[in-house]
């Protein structure tokens, strides 16, 4: 970095206003080697995290240290405007070094550059001028330290940004099927561990969301469950949450963040490569949900079966016929004869029991086992309409 020239009319002057010699300027111009050295020295015998840097990276971050002695140098000479060159510091070495090393680390890095310079204040001043120097190096640390912040705020924003991009399209892959070692080691950049289950909630979020609640909403995602992964398209929110506790207790805590409308949980798989299960049920449920007007909130997407088959959705049908109607064809005890009377005769046991010939608590005993095969209860209203529809689809199949 050049230094600006120094003239003994535009003499410099310290933060305490006292002009400075030229002689001061001349001696930190020709020792600043001599303070870099003692930087780096410095720098390996002070601070652990710096010698367990990779060579690369310590090589960043000795630029660093010169540019903010050479930068300190020319601001020397006119101290009396904006600190010259305190934003190029951090230009030699690459963004890389801002994920290498954190912000209180690059403020450690400054203090040992004051210290030095402050240690050989005595030998790089002029006579009398020691305590100008000091002082001006107490400011110009200040200046630095804040351009390092500022360096770090820009580069956690673009991180953040290029972070929810790369969300955006995980889970939109995620949501596709698309689970290839590619795609599975993005995840693992975004931070999901991959221990434990997995399952997929979709609903809307009522209105567009801007950058800040979109990015509360990953936060609280993460909180509610060891992993969690928000995609946002448009209007709708498709979260994943995994990990070993309680998902659809962790699932159930982010409700409110979403808009009025369905929420729908879809099934827990056993891990991210089998997500697609999942999301494919939830958002095929986000589809159907209206055709249930009493439906909880949230509501399970296994528990939209019926709505989904009356919206074309193909896995819903072979889940009915294959959770109810198989299992009852191939019981013993006249089972899907009773439960066919019962729901075909107003769900009456004693209709029922006319049709069949035999006693109500015959029918009775019956529809206990087919709740216990099926795991639907004919008796209650919500539960019979599903088996009433798992019937009608199998006996479409068998006729085709």
């Amino acid at each position: 970095m050049t230094a600006q020239p120094f003239s003994t009319t535009s003499a410099a002057s310290t933060a305490s206003g006292t002009p400075t010699g030229p002689d001061t300027l001349r001696r930190l111009r020709d020792g600043s080697g001599l303070l870099s050295a003692a930087a780096m020295r410095r720098l390996d015998e002070d601070l652990s995290w710096y010698r367990t840097l990779p060579a690369e990276h310590r090589s960043w971050v000795g630029l660093v240290a010169q540019a903010g002695i050479d930068a300190f140098v020319t601001w020397y000479a006119t101290p009396t405007g904006t600190p010259h060159g305190v934003s190029e510091i951090f230009a030699g070495a690459p963004p890389e070094l801002t994920r290498s090393i954190s912000l209180q680390h690059t403020l450690q890095l400054v203090r040992v550059i004051v210290d030095v310079v402050e240690a050989h204040s005595d030998q790089l001043a002029s006579p009398g001028g020691e305590r100008d120097l000091r002082e001006a190096v107490l400011r110009y640390s200040r200046e630095v330290a804040f351009s390092a912040a500022e360096v770090y705020a820009r580069a956690a924003e673009v991180r953040g940004a290029w972070d929810a991009r790369l969300e955006a399209l995980v889970v939109d892959a995620l949501a596709r099927g698309e689970a290839d070692d590619n795609l599975r080691s993005r995840v693992a950049a975004l931070g999901w561990s991959g221990r434990g289950s997995t399952l997929v909630m979709v609903g809307t979020s009522g209105s567009t969301l801007d950058d800040v609640r979109a990015a509360d909403l990953r936060r609280a995602a993460r909180r509610a469950a060891d992993d969690g992964l928000v995609g946002i398209q448009g209007d709708r929110l498709v979260v994943f949450l995994g990990g070993t506790g309680d998902l659809q207790a962790a699932a159930a805590s982010l409700l409110p963040r979403f808009g009025p409308g369905p929420v729908v949980i879809g099934p827990t798989v056993q891990n991210l490569a089998d997500s697609a299960r999942s999301a494919s049920a939830a958002l095929a449920g986000l589809v159907a949900a209206p055709a249930w007007a009493r439906a909880p909130r949230p509501v399970s997407a296994d528990d939209l079966l019926p709505e989904r088959v009356l919206t074309g959705d193909a896995s819903a049908r072979r889940t009915l016929v294959e959770q109810a109607y198989r299992p009852l064809l191939a019981s013993t005890g006249s089972l899907l004869e009773t439960l066919s009377a019962y729901l075909e005769g107003g769900r009456s046991l004693e209709a029922a029991a006319r049709e069949l010939y035999v006693h109500p608590n015959t029918v009775r005993y019956r529809l206990r086992k087919v709740a216990e095969v099926t795991g639907w209860d004919p008796h209650n209203p919500r539960e019979s309409y599903v088996l009433q529809t798992a019937l009608a689809l199998g006996r479409l199949d068998a006729a085709l």
